[in-house]
This record gives structure tokens, sequence and C-alpha cells, in this order.
């Protein structure tokens, strides 16, 4: 597992920025970066599961381990989600379960640093260090907008 770091400036307080990381409507923005129809299905609790599926039903499943509302949330992702069903654990599975993505907030003035923390396998290392910086170019401009 590769651990990957991406951070932003954003010219907006943390409230806003936090909304648009959540919210639905700004969720689903900013992360078509990844794929079209990109969305999250969840109660957004910490504890609570958290599906993160793409136009199709695709995805992942995962947990939000930490939620401190305007400053931290931990997901901790456990499997796959095939035709919008949770599937067993598998051999690939079982080699990045349990990997992580932290998102922090800092207040920086009147500005908002954004970092963010995940693991991923070699796998996926480059399509990551090539999406998140994108993803967080719309966060910035949905934040700044």
């Amino acid at each position: 597992m590769l651990k990957l770091n991406f951070e932003i400036e954003i010219n907006a307080p943390v409230e806003k920025v936090w909304k648009v990381l959540w919210n639905d409507d700004t969720y689903r923005k900013w992360t078509s970066a990844f794929t079209e129809g990109s969305h999250a299905d969840s109660d957004w609790k910490e504890g609570s599961r958290i599906h993160f599926l793409d136009g199709n039903g695709n995805g992942m499943y995962s947990e939000i381990a930490k939620k401190i509302p305007a400053k931290f949330m931990s997901f901790r992702h456990l499997g796959i989600i095939k035709d919008g069903k949770e599937q067993p654990e598998d051999e690939e599975t079982k080699g990045w379960a349990g990997a992580t993505e932290n998102y922090t907030l800092k207040e920086k003035g009147k500005s908002t640093v954004l970092s963010i923390e995940l693991d991923t396998s070699e796998n996926y290392s480059g399509y990551m260090k090539n999406v998140f910086p994108k993803a967080m170019e719309i966060i910035k401009s949905l934040s700044e907008g």
C-alpha cells in the first residue's frame, strides 16, 4: 500500500469547503473527475456504512471511521459493490481492505487548506495522482464561486 498526499489552499471558509465536499449536489460535481455519475449513498454519520458508486451501481463500500464537522472526515474502505450489491471479500479485496482516505480542513486566515491523504495500491497510484488534483481544483472552484 502506498500513501498519497494532496493539498490545496482554497479562498473560502472551512464551513463552505466542508459543505462542498459532502453535500450531494456538489459531491457529485467534484467526484465526476473520477467517473461520470459518481455519488455516495450514506447517512454521513460516524460509524455508518457509505457506498461510493458510479452511475451504474458499481463501486466500493466503506465505513465513516471518524467525522469532526468542518475539520476531518476519514473513510475506511472495506469492499467492492457490483450492480448495487456489496460483494464478499475476495483475494483482490484483501489486498486493500482497511485502506483509509482522510480529508483534513484547516483555517489559514480567511482561507482553508484542504489536505487529502489516502492509501492506494501500486496499480492505482498513477490514476490517483492524476485524478485527485483535478477533483481538488473542482472543489476549489465550487468553494470560491
